[in-house]
């Protein structure tokens, strides 16, 4: 048997999703949301007369389309970026990794033998998932010691606060979803804190709620509070990074708020992003360095 490094020895293919979502460049903009919605993705991938891939259209393109006065009937071709960031099949995990941290995306599409047709993508939460399904099987995991009762060690674990973004856009409940657009725009932060008149955390507004306010119609004159999320998803500073993750995962977000010991006293910000960059799941001991996978 070979051994190999965890993370520095895996591939785009181990952590792809097969198939992914796609629409032919003149659909519309409204099916995209419904997509987007249907298959619980962030992009899709928009294609030509033969399948081949020609651009993507992220939450934050349709958001822009919002923010801009776009009808829904519009075609994805115009509100597209392109060309789509590719890799391989085998391409090394970390080089995907440092290839989506550099050039701010958040996804890399995977091509086949076909040089301009997408076998499956690769996202910050495949990769997390995947980091996630090895730390399950690790001696030295907290979920292992639940279920053997045993008493290992969390000395090791990353904590939320080692990993989260400090930076937390807040904005007032009565502002309009125009400048809530604005801030995600410009800060580029997939959420923004919504804070009361006097300063206390009601919700949050994200890429996904400002989509579906886009969707059914709400003018972007339209206060923040009525399409915010609430009560705001969060978890404590020093709660350890797998947990979060496990928290993220199975409520289907990519985000959670970060408090100290009053859950509204906000002071950052944890996603399925920051948790990637990490490359280790769950704790030191996972790193690259320490850990080893048997491969048959």
């Amino acid at each position: 048997m070979e051994r190999k490094d965890i993370l520095s020895g895996l591939t785009a293919r181990e952590a792809m999703r097969r198939r992914p979502v796609n629409l032919w460049r003149n659909a519309p903009i409204e099916q995209a949301i419904r997509y987007t919605i249907k298959y619980k993705v962030d992009a899709i991938l928009v294609t030509g007369g033969r399948q081949e891939a020609v651009g993507v259209v992220s939450k934050t393109d349709i958001m822009g389309a919002y923010y801009a006065g776009i009808p829904l009937s519009a075609s994805l071709n115009d509100i597209m970026a392109a060309p789509p960031l590719f890799c391989r099949p085998y391409d090394p995990l970390d080089s995907v990794l440092d290839t989506m941290r550099t050039n701010r995306v958040q996804r890399l599409y995977v091509l086949g033998g076909d040089p301009y047709i997408a076998i499956g993508v690769v996202a910050y939460a495949d990769i997390v998932g995947l980091l996630y399904r090895y730390c399950h099987k690790c001696e030295r995991s907290i979920f292992r010691s639940e279920e053997d009762g045993a008493h290992h060690s969390i000395a090791d674990q990353f904590k939320v606060c080692e990993v989260m973004s400090r930076s937390v856009r807040r904005h007032r409940e009565d502002e309009s979803l125009a400048r809530i657009m604005e801030a995600i725009s410009l800060y580029r932060h997939g959420t923004v804190l919504i804070k009361s008149n006097d300063g206390l955390a009601l919700g949050a507004v994200s890429r996904s709620d400002l989509i579906m306010a886009y969707k059914h119609g709400i003018p972007p004159s339209a206060e923040a509070h009525s399409i915010m999320s609430a009560p705001v998803r969060s978890c404590h500073q020093d709660e350890p990074l797998i947990i979060a993750i496990h928290k993220m995962i199975f409520s289907d977000t990519h985000y959670l708020y970060v408090h100290k010991e009053n859950a509204r006293d906000i002071v950052g910000l944890i996603s399925l992003a920051d948790a990637a960059r990490v490359r280790s799941g769950s704790c030191r001991a996972c790193m690259p360095s320490r850990i080893h996978v048997e491969v048959l």
